[in-house]
């Protein structure tokens, strides 16, 4: 029988530890609520920096992703570009940033499609912005800890891969999808 060699993904990295506590991307602290009822109640918070997702298309009918590892599914997943919004920068600044950074593209035009908090026990806001008339210009310039591969999809699978729930940013992902006038209301 030949013996099969499974090929590792260049992307993917390896656990060597886990120890409780946080690396510095979040802060987490406890809040105590006094109820209505009179009861006093403990909630964990995470407070973070916004965030952006970029949903990017390009005028030949393609969506951008960024394929890189995820540290909570703890897999290489096909992602949404983006990251944090720096302190004084616009959420439109940071996205074009974020797209150019990560994919090498750069936007036509930027549009905010939505705001929300992360989760019902965080504080900061993520936002998805759209991005149309996407064309690549260069080469990722990635930061130091982000080891990624730009893809383009043709838009029919693009918007099946962020309707398929296999990315960390799917809600912002949809917020753009419907800005962009991509999905129709099945019958």
């Amino acid at each position: 029988m030949p013996r099969v060699t499974q090929v590792r993904d260049p992307l993917e990295w390896t656990l060597t530890s886990q120890r409780p506590g946080l690396a510095g991307y979040l802060t987490a602290g406890c809040r105590t609520y006094l109820q209505p009822d009179g009861r006093e109640s403990d909630w964990d918070v995470l407070d973070g920096v916004p965030t952006v997702a970029v949903v990017a298309l390009t005028d030949d009918e393609q969506g951008v992703l960024v394929r890189q590892f995820r540290p909570g599914p703890g897999r290489v997943l096909a992602e949404l570009p983006g990251g944090q919004v720096a302190e004084g920068e616009t959420v439109e600044h940071a996205a074009a940033r974020e797209l150019l950074e990560e994919t090498g593209y750069e936007a036509g035009s930027l549009e905010i499609a939505m705001c929300t908090y992360l989760a019902s026990y965080a504080t900061h806001m993520r936002y998805a912005v759209l991005a149309r008339g996407c064309r690549r210009v260069g080469n990722p310039k990635p930061d130091p800890e982000e080891f990624l591969e730009p893809v383009a999809l043709p838009l029919p699978e693009y918007v099946a891969h962020l309707l398929g729930g296999q990315l960390t940013d799917a809600g912002l992902g949809l917020a753009g999808l419907v800005a962009a006038g991509l999905l129709r209301r099945a019958v």
